[in-house]
């Protein structure tokens, strides 16, 4: 049954006055007041400041999950798990709470778990190939990939997100995950 159509009007007023807010430092209050809804009605939505997160992270993390099916099936193993990690890593830089959603260890949608469940799978996939290809290092883990592209995007943030910077901390983890002939 779908959702009556003032209801889907009043959650998308709340998804766009959501977007203009830093997701760590999102308040349902705010949120309420600058979609010009009644707070009771964020909470119908989205009855946690996570589950509002998940909303608005959705089509990213669908596309990084649809990134890592691609990367998987990239006939080299290197060029796949270079792809995953630079456009995971692009999209965690544009949308700061991918990285919060990927990471949580209870989804509020039931959606979410699914597109998750689609990129643990895929990035594991991309890196049993590539260490079976003998191309990066063998202990290297789909946990370890995600919390290194992680780590990179903190260290981008760290440097303003400039561009030179992303390249520089991109390159020097690809690096250090590559093996040596």
């Amino acid at each position: 049954m779908s959702p009556r159509p003032d209801a889907a009007r009043s959650r998308e007023r709340i998804l766009d006055a959501a977007r203009d807010l830093p997701p760590d430092d999102l308040r349902l209050n705010d949120v309420a007041r600058r979609a010009g809804v009644g707070v009771a009605t964020v909470y119908r939505h989205f009855p946690t400041v996570h589950a509002l997160v998940e909303a608005l992270a959705e089509t990213d993390l669908a596309r990084y999950s649809e990134f890592a099916r691609r990367a998987a099936s990239d006939p080299d193993p290197l060029a796949g798990l270079e792809l995953l990690v630079r456009e995971g890593l692009a999209l965690q830089l544009a949308d700061g709470g991918l990285q919060a959603v990927f990471l949580a260890p209870r989804d509020a949608s039931p959606a979410v778990t699914a597109i998750k469940d689609e990129l643990v799978a895929a990035t594991a996939t991309v890196v049993r190939r590539a260490v079976a290809a003998g191309v990066v290092r063998d202990d290297l883990t789909p946990a370890r990939l995600q919390h290194l592209v992680c780590g990179v995007e903190h260290a981008v943030r760290l440097g303003g997100g400039r561009p030179q910077d992303r390249e520089f901390h991109l390159g020097a983890a690809l690096a250090g995950l590559r093996t040596v002939p």
